[in-house]
């Protein structure tokens, strides 16, 4: 199922699954009629797709062992969102979700090695998500995979206990798992994900480039817990487009000025954005996000609340959920219900942002002063004053500032510099 023309896609809604009973370790004592109950609820609020989590460890406890019982659990779930017309993302290495990370035995302690340049651990991983791939390959709802949740954060700090590799190990690394992916089920959409070190945090591994030149589209992580909100408060211009400026900067840094970028992952996490502010935020948020040429679709963050009953995640992550434990339908869900059933489904092209800001981040591909991209820094303030002077930017890297062919791809007419802006 190749991607379509992007000039006739239609836009997309769907939703991050965390399962109400048990969070992601409903993999240990799976129920499909809970899931079928979970995805119900998803399917009533209009949304056409969903971002599904197997846990690593759980599906390949083993190097050479991948459990098919877990991989048809995950088949079993795929073709319940089917029957409710929901479409199926599977991210494959999990890895790391709202704080904890799920490894296997076989790459920690006695077994440690690094995950993303020891030969084995890479054997393996390339074996499991050809395999998960594979097994979804032939289902008509499977939008294809995600190579893992975040999992640049283990390549550097401030994880605790990181795997360090250069810019090009990591590039390595993403081309020979997006080809696993691609022999499990050719032309599905496959793609990687990364937070938002890849575009902020000087000589991180994983770089912009990578992000926005590897795999089918780019991704886009946005949380304003990152500085966004703290300096710029809950309703400011910054907060409320801050998926919108990420969307942006990804396409500065795109080698196809209409490649399609998903945002992925957007929530409306406390107390940065107060519950009484969740839905003002949610429709802003992707009202602005829509304003941006080539978006593929939006995915909230996320379907269910964690349960109070599960200890020791961080405060935030408990009610992120559009819904709540008991069924409750939140202010955030009647927003994303109602922008879905306002946009999901058309094809929508916006306007060109005829102005843009450059971005000089030092060499294009390894972007070593990429933190000017940051909160706080002249790229994302100077970006966020002309947005909150009604003017809608985009961004460019100054390498490609005076590149004429560049620009008139992308309908840029005016390039400043974060310099002018901020003076």
């Amino acid at each position: 199922m190749p991607e379509q023309d992007p000039a006739h896609r239609p836009l997309r809604f769907g939703v991050n699954y965390t399962p109400a009973q048990g969070w992601f370790h409903h993999w240990l004592d799976f129920d499909l009629d809970a899931v079928r109950a979970d995805l119900d609820a998803v399917a009533a609020l209009g949304l056409d797709h969903v971002r599904v989590f197997p846990l690593w460890p759980v599906f390949q406890p083993n190097r050479t062992l991948i459990r098919p019982a877990a991989v048809e659990q995950l088949v079993r779930l795929a073709d319940a969102a089917a029957e409710r017309g929901l479409d199926v993302n599977v991210d494959g290495l999990q890895g790391h979700l709202s704080s904890f990370d799920f490894l296997p035995a076989w790459t920690q302690t006695w077994h440690r090695r690094n995950l993303f340049t020891d030969p084995d651990v890479l054997s393996g991983q390339e074996e499991y998500l050809r395999t998960l791939a594979a097994a979804l390959a032939g289902r008509p709802n499977f939008l294809g995979m995600t190579l893992g949740n975040e999992i640049n954060q283990f390549s550097d700090g401030p994880h605790p206990d990181p795997d360090l590799i250069t810019e090009a190990q990591a590039g390595a690394w993403l081309d020979r798992m997006l080809a696993a992916c691609e022999r499990g089920a050719p032309g599905r959409m496959h793609l990687h994900a990364a937070y938002d070190a890849a575009w902020y945090r000087d000589e991180h591994p994983f770089t912009p480039a990578h992000a926005a030149r590897r795999g089918a589209v780019t991704a886009v992580h946005s949380w304003v817990f990152n500085g966004t909100a703290q300096r710029h408060g809950p309703t400011g211009t910054a907060t409320e487009q801050h998926a919108a400026y990420l969307i942006e900067l990804s396409k500065a840094w795109a080698s196809d000025p209409h490649r399609p970028v998903w945002l992925q992952e957007v929530g409306a996490p406390a107390p940065h954005i107060p519950e009484d502010q969740a839905a003002r935020f949610t429709d802003a948020t992707v009202r602005n996000a829509l304003d941006c040429p080539d978006v593929w679709g939006v995915t909230w963050w996320c379907s269910h609340d964690v349960s109070r009953s599960l200890a020791d995640f961080p405060a935030l992550e408990y009610d992120l959920g559009l819904l709540g434990n008991d069924g409750t339908v939140k202010p955030a869900a009647k927003a994303l219900a109602a922008l879905a059933g306002e946009w999901g489904g058309r094809v929508h092209r916006p306007a060109a942002r005829t102005t843009a800001l450059a971005v000089d981040a030092g060499d294009a591909d390894a972007a070593p002063r990429r933190s000017v991209c940051a909160p706080g820094g002249d790229v994302f303030e100077a970006w966020a004053r002309l947005a909150g002077q009604g003017l809608r930017p985009a961004l460019v890297l100054a390498e490609r500032a005076d590149d004429v062919e560049h620009l008139a791809a992308r309908g840029i007419t005016e390039v400043r510099t974060p310099q002018e802006v901020l003076a």
